[in-house]
């Protein structure tokens, strides 16, 4: 029984812990709502012009054209638009864990997509458009990169169509950006990509160009969950308002991003009377103010002076992050080493069905990564009708999987100890639940708390993780500041100041524990030979 209650009391203190800590991270990403006046939709606005993205003048907005279109979308339902964050490959899954109602982020009808989702009607149709060095010739069209090395983003319409063609190297990126900096410094040959990323991150640079005609056709739509006409019914109302009233092409002019191709697809008679380009890849007219502004906020600053103040203007986005980092780390740590000596003790003094179940646990965890662990809690567990908030799946995720490595700790430290310690409390009258409390397990934490602590570090840098589960912590935060200024040099120092300064003191407390525990035990050690 005394064991029992052991382990009740290890699995009670970390549910509760769970239910009373983070309240700030799980206000900022607890986006279900019920209100049928809102109409919540998910984008990963971390590098994502022009799609949604952070306001390089004011990165605690939103902006893009996509931005706009749903704003607009929702309006015309009479509803409010809510962007919820998610990381790109999670926006599908998301939207079937309900995270939000719709998906808004440049996704492409496709039949596969289809196959998860159903799509409103088209409300941008584009294409794929090549990009070279300035100084190349020899490159103009898609039969031209027979043995070149060209970039493109992974899973996408232009990943499909260069590996249809023979001859050609692919090499596929997680963000555009990546992508044109390889490029520009020699790696690539080419790249292609959708016309929008290629105006906004390719046409700005002096060493990179647009060459070729429009290559195949694109149509994005907005993605709903199966099974939900009505709302599907709605969009495609709105939509179709928006290209008759104009409003849709003064979106998209003001952002350059009007072409013939979206032209030949617009309803006969709808729209105002502006005329598109001539060449999709030449800048547009004057009415393309959001591109230019785009263009100016981004460039690069000279002066030191500017850039200490746009650094400066980071640290608000920075703290946020940071805090969220902490809690999350903090709450996952305490869960971790609780699981962790509650597995331990099962493996060591439990029964042999439960210290089987403490070795299974242990093993698993261990044997498989984390992120697949995030992301099985996270967006797999709904299937079988549980439910999670992001805080929560984050703390679970992370305490488990730390869990499992404090087990072997604490088993470590509980051999450490002479058996004859339990003996001798028994013989005592101790119970053994008694000997454990009173005797072994305090000697035992005793020496493994500095490595507990270490641990702990390694926890707050791998709780940059939980950034696929809508978590906006401090690794999200340098990602989404660096791409938006293409700056991740300056970016990257200020956020790893930051990671240094946080762990800084955890790292003072390891040595300190590692100092004081030691020659306590060095001193009891004296004390017994006397």
């Amino acid at each position: 029984m005394a064991f029992l209650r052991l382990v009740r009391g290890a699995v009670l203190l970390p549910l509760c812990l769970l239910l009373f800590s983070g309240p700030a991270a799980r206000a900022a990403d607890t986006p279900e709502t019920a209100d049928p006046k809102v109409l919540s939709w998910g984008a990963d606005a971390q590098s994502d012009a022009p799609y949604a993205f952070a306001d390089p003048k004011d990165t605690s907005k939103l902006i893009g054209f996509e931005a706009e279109i749903i704003e607009a979308v929702a309006a015309h339902m009479g509803r409010t638009a809510r962007h919820v964050q998610n990381d790109y490959d999670s926006l599908i899954p998301g939207l079937n864990r309900r995270l939000y109602d719709v998906v808004i982020n440049g996704i492409e009808i496709t039949p596969d997509h289809a196959e998860e989702v159903d799509f409103s009607a088209p409300y941008y149709t584009t294409f794929e458009q090549l990009a070279v060095r300035r100084d190349t010739n020899g490159i103009n069209t898609l039969d031209d990169l027979a043995g070149k090395r060209v970039g493109t983003l992974k899973a996408s319409l232009a990943e499909r169509m260069l590996r249809d063609r023979q001859g050609v190297q692919v090499l596929v990126y997680d963000e555009e950006v990546g992508a044109y900096s390889d490029l520009g410094n020699g790696r690539l040959d080419a790249v292609l990509l959708d016309y929008p990323i290629a105006m906004y991150y390719a046409a700005p640079d002096p060493k990179l160009k647009l060459v070729g005609p429009p290559a195949g056709q694109i149509d994005y739509g907005i993605a709903v969950r199966k099974g939900n006409p009505r709302l599907v019914a709605d969009l495609n109302a709105a939509i179709d308002g928006l290209k008759r009233s104009g409003e849709l092409r003064r979106i998209l002019e003001r952002w350059n991003l009007w072409s013939p191709v979206m032209e030949a697809s617009m309803p006969a008679g709808t729209g105002p009377a502006n005329p598109a380009p001539a060449n999709p890849g030449a800048a547009a007219p004057a009415v393309s103010d959001a591109y230019h502004q785009f263009l100016n906020d981004t460039r690069p600053l000279a002066s030191w002076t500017a850039r200490f103040q746009r650094y400066a203007g980071y640290l608000p986005d920075i703290a946020r992050g940071a805090l969220v980092t902490l809690e999350v780390s903090i709450v996952a740590m305490v869960v971790a080493v609780v699981v962790g000596l509650a597995a331990a003790v099962a493996r060591r003094y439990g029964p042999a069905p439960v210290a089987w179940l403490a070795v299974t646990y242990i093993e698993i965890v261990r044997g498989t990564p984390l992120l697949i662990q995030i992301l099985f809690i996270f967006f797999g567990l709904p299937n079988i009708g549980i439910r999670l908030d992001p805080f929560v799946a984050a703390v679970i995720a992370l305490g488990l999987n730390y869990g499992a490595y404090e087990a072997e700790n604490y088993r470590a430290g509980l051999q450490a100890i002479p058996h004859g310690q339990m003996e001798a409390a028994v013989a005592l009258n101790m119970t053994q639940g008694q000997a454990l409390r009173h005797v072994i397990l305090p000697q035992t934490i005793r020496i493994v708390m500095p490595v507990t602590t270490n641990d702990f570090i390694s926890l707050l840098k791998d709780s940059s993780l939980v950034s696929v589960i809508t978590m906006t912590e401090l690794t999200h935060t340098y990602e989404t500041l660096s791409t938006t200024y293409y700056d991740y040099f300056g970016t990257g120092l200020l956020v790893g100041a930051v990671y240094l300064l946080i762990g800084l003191p955890f790292v003072q407390l390891a040595r300190w524990t590692e100092r004081r525990f030691s020659v306590e035990l060095r001193g009891t050690g004296r004390r017994a030979m006397h």
